[in-house]
């Protein structure tokens, strides 16, 4: 099995868990679900003060696994799309410096002001 170059892992277009995973990825770095997340936590916690049955213990858990796996698998996505870009403006610094260093001008330069987003500063 040949090692891809990270920008050519995965699908070539994004996909609908792309496009769910950054809704979800904006939803969850929201002071909201933060909020969120300590209500679910002291829920959690009250199963275990009130002495309620097993039952509502194991069913506390087990939601708090669930939320647990799915904001795992969202972190994923979102450190992969950062990689992603990070490498994508790496190779057009590399590309624009190599064409410098050998005095020829071809699209490098372009790239790296698309890559850098030059265009929407200026």
């Amino acid at each position: 099995m040949a090692a891809q170059h990270p920008t050519e892992r995965g699908t070539p277009g994004r996909g609908l868990f792309d496009h769910v995973a950054q809704s979800a990825s904006r939803s969850t770095s929201s002071p909201s679900f933060f909020a969120f997340c300590v209500v679910v936590v002291a829920l959690w916690l009250a199963t275990h003060v009130a002495g309620l049955s097993t039952e509502w213990q194991h069913l506390s858990r087990d939601a708090m696994a669930a939320i647990t796996l799915l904001l795992l698998a969202l972190l994923k996505n979102s450190e992969l799309r950062a990689e992603h870009a990070v490498q994508a403006k790496l190779d057009a610094i590399a590309a624009a410096i190599l064409e410098q260093r050998e005095g020829k001008s071809s699209d490098a330069h372009a790239a790296l002001e698309d890559a850098i987003g030059m265009h929407e500063e200026v």
